[in-house]
Parts: structure tokens; sequence; C-alpha cells
């Protein structure tokens, strides 16, 4: 084998097995989550949902007040005349950057100015502090950002999501895509 084509077969190698070891899934919240293949996904009518998760799934238990924001998602979901698969991606997107709890300021801690289930800013836009953390209002204005995105129906949750939120993270709303579409299946007929 020719010796320049041998050494840039074992450099892109070496890069692939250097990105995987340092480029890996950033375990913010490994204590509070539980991983899991990838399973059989929900299926109403002749619509999937979720269109099919990608890699490893975290799941949750969730207490009252998450379930209130799950269904706070649902209902708003259904009030802006949205379909089941938009409340996957919200509530994907919810459980990503709140685990679905209505944060207020969290000091610190706190990513800027981002509150609430979505963690919008009233900095970029978003609405006023009051408004971002009404899990109605939140979840219109981030439905409102999805129906702008060209084909979100059809393409995979986190790019849906990321397009919306525009995270630092981008690939992380995925994880949650099978958990939001078993709450979906759960609470949607409720």
């Amino acid at each position: 084998m020719n010796t320049i084509l041998r050494k840039s077969i074992l450099g892109v190698a070496g890069l692939a097995f250097t990105g995987g070891v340092f480029a890996g899934p950033v375990a913010a919240h490994a204590a509070d989550t539980t991983h899991t293949k990838p399973v059989a996904v929900a299926v109403q009518g002749d619509k999937l949902i979720p269109h099919g998760v990608q890699g490893e799934q975290s799941r949750i238990d969730l207490n009252d007040e998450q379930t209130a924001n799950v269904k706070a998602i649902i209902a708003a979901t259904k009030k802006a005349g949205m379909d089941e698969r938009a409340a996957v991606v919200s509530i994907a997107t919810a459980l990503q950057e709140s685990k679905l709890e209505n944060l207020g300021h969290l000091g610190d801690r706190n990513d800027h100015d981002s509150q609430g289930l979505f963690q919008q800013r009233p900095s970029s836009g978003w609405g006023t502090v009051e408004q971002i953390t009404d899990p109605e209002y939140s979840t219109t204005a981030f439905l409102k950002g999805l129906k702008q995105v060209d084909g979100w129906q059809d393409m995979p949750l986190t790019k849906a999501a990321q397009t919306v939120q525009v995270s630092a993270y981008p690939d992380h709303y995925a994880q949650w895509e099978q958990q939001a579409a078993d709450l979906v299946a759960e609470h949607w007929n409720k």
C-alpha cells in the first residue's frame, strides 16, 4: 500500500477515535436519568410518533408538577391547532431544557436570563419573565417558532428543536424523544 495512502487512512482512523473520546455526550443530569436503547415507537392511525428515535434514550420519573406541565404543553399544542408530533417535539425540548420544571431565575447557575419550561430568554425576545414562566405562553411561543421551520414534521426531532431553540448542545434533544412520545400517547386523549 502506498505510504501516503496508509498514513491518510491511519490519520482519519485516529481522528475518528479521538473525536469519539473527546466529543462524547455530556451527562449533565446523569444522576437522575436512565439510559435505554431505542424501543418500538407508538403509532396512532397512520402517524408514527415519534419519527424514530436517534441514539440512546433518557427517561426520568415525573412528579405531579412535571406531569401538570406535560398536560399544559399538550393543551397549548391543541389550542394552537397542532398535532401530536408538535407535542412530542415540545415535550422533548422541555425535558432537555428544564426536565419539565418551570424554572425561575437560577442566579449564578442560570444560562444568561433563561427561564421557564423551555429556558427562553426575555433578552432574546421570547417575552417577559411573567410570560415565559407561564406554561401555556411559553409553549405557544415555542410552537410559533416551530411553525416557521419548513418541514419540521418530517425532520429529526433534535433538528426541529434546535432550529427553534438555538442551543449550545443541539443533539441533546434526541435523547428525550421516546419519553416524550410515551407522554403524548398517555395524555393526548385525556
